[in-house]
This record gives C-alpha cells, structure tokens and sequence, in this order.
C-alpha cells in the first residue's frame, strides 16, 4: 500500500523519524535534528505535518528543555502528582483563595514527618 501511495509513505516516514527528536541529550542535536526534518516537509504539500512542525516551534523552549538529561521526569510520577492536585482542587471547592491552594500543594508534597 506504501509504494502505491508516495505521498502516504512519505508521511509514514517522516512520523516515525521524529520519534528520533525525544532522543537527544543536548539542545543543539536535536535543534539540528528538527530543521533537517521541517527541511524535508518543504516540498512534500502535507498541510498537517507544516502546522505540526509550527506548533513545534512555538513551544521548542519546553521541547529544548526535555533534552537536558535532568529534566527527564518519569510519567508515572507527574501523574501521581497531577492526581494529588485534583484531589486537592475537589477539597477546596468553593474557596477562592489561589495561595491558599498553593500552599496544599506543596505542604501535599512534603514527606510525612
């Protein structure tokens, strides 16, 4: 089905490349990486891939981030994380006092004493 559709295989090809970016350790390699592959969309006419590849751009600062090795969280944790804070969020229904949620969150966070 590929070979009968270039276009799809193009797409395919391109998809699977990017995976590549979350690779990287250092900020410039995968800045490097990510213009070669925006490169490669020049003349491919795949309207969602040139407004994926600009939302990419807009938030390259957190992208950037992630490359950096100690900014590589598991999911697991800032899933538990995002749970507290719901939970959180659900007690403090009605209260309109934002620092008084902050201060649950990270008191939340503290180890047991």
């Amino acid at each position: 089905m590929l070979k009968a559709n270039k276009r799809l295989n193009t797409a395919y090809i391109l998809r699977e490349s990017f995976d590549q970016l979350w690779d990287y350790k250092s900020e410039a390699w995968a800045r490097r990486f990510f213009d070669n592959w925006k490169a490669q969309l020049r003349w491919q006419r795949l309207k969602p891939y040139e407004t994926f590849a600009e939302m990419i751009e807009r938030h390259w600062d957190g992208i950037a981030a992630y490359c950096r090795p100690e900014n590589k969280i598991a999911l697991g944790f800032v899933e538990g994380l995002n749970n507290k804070i719901r939970v959180l969020q659900r007690r403090a229904y009605g209260l309109r006092d934002e620092e008084y949620l902050k201060l649950k969150i990270i008191t939340a966070s503290l180890p047991e004493l």
